[in-house]
């Protein structure tokens, strides 16, 4: 679980609260320490977690060889899963993007071209019904994986695939936010939906499991 420089720390904990509904064990990683890290020790775990924050800032906070030791490491197995942005760093972009995503780089949801920053947003899945997710200048994924959820758009939201060895699900909302970010907007439904979700989420992210897609 990345907690360094650029994370929300607000997000790291709604992460951690949905790792700890899973009776998840996990290790906390902050910049420096992961700097430190080699691909080897990288391979020891399953599951990389990027949060939400500021993706440039994360990936500032990176060296290029840390860049690469954790490309290589998914490559080799490790799964990731990439919250916001943590999916943008997914992509490949400049300031030590990791680029599991074959070339691709991604873009932010159109709300953002209309001035809309935070928002109650509807995510559609295969058989399952719509579940009002919380977005903040998230990402969508057009371009790469299978596509898992879509934005009312029909942009994809959430999307999954394989990189080289490794499983990746990138997430483009926050189903993780508690109740509390709910205020000041219009909601069908309490967070604990979509907070199930999440754990869902993790749990495939973690066992490389492929989740229903379009």
């Amino acid at each position: 679980m990345f907690e360094g420089t650029g994370t929300s720390p607000n997000d790291v904990a709604a992460v951690k609260a949905i790792l700890g509904s899973r009776h998840l064990e996990y290790s906390s990683v902050n910049s420096l320490e992961l700097n430190g890290m080699s691909e080897s020790r990288l391979r020891v775990y399953r599951l990389m977690i990027v949060p939400g924050g500021n993706y440039i800032a994360i990936g500032t906070s990176l060296t290029p060889t840390t860049a690469a030791n954790i490309h290589d490491a998914v490559q080799g197995g490790l799964n990731y899963l990439g919250i916001c942005a943590g999916g943008f760093l997914a992509g490949n972009v400049p300031g030590n993007g990791l680029n599991l995503t074959e070339g691709v780089r991604f873009e932010f949801y159109s709300a953002v071209n209309k001035g809309v920053h935070k928002a109650a947003l509807a995510i559609t899945g295969v058989g399952i019904p719509a579940i009002d997710h919380y977005w903040e200048d998230g990402p969508q994924y057009t371009g790469w994986g299978a596509v898992v959820g879509k934005y009312p758009d029909g942009t994809p939201a959430i999307v999954q695939g394989r990189s080289g060895r490794g499983w990746v699900l990138l997430v483009g909302t926050h189903p993780e936010a508690p109740e509390s970010w709910q205020r000041g907007m219009t909601f069908t439904a309490p967070g604990a939906a979509a907070n199930a979700y999440a754990g869902t989420l993790v749990d495939a992210a973690l066992n490389g499991t492929s989740l229903p897609h379009y």
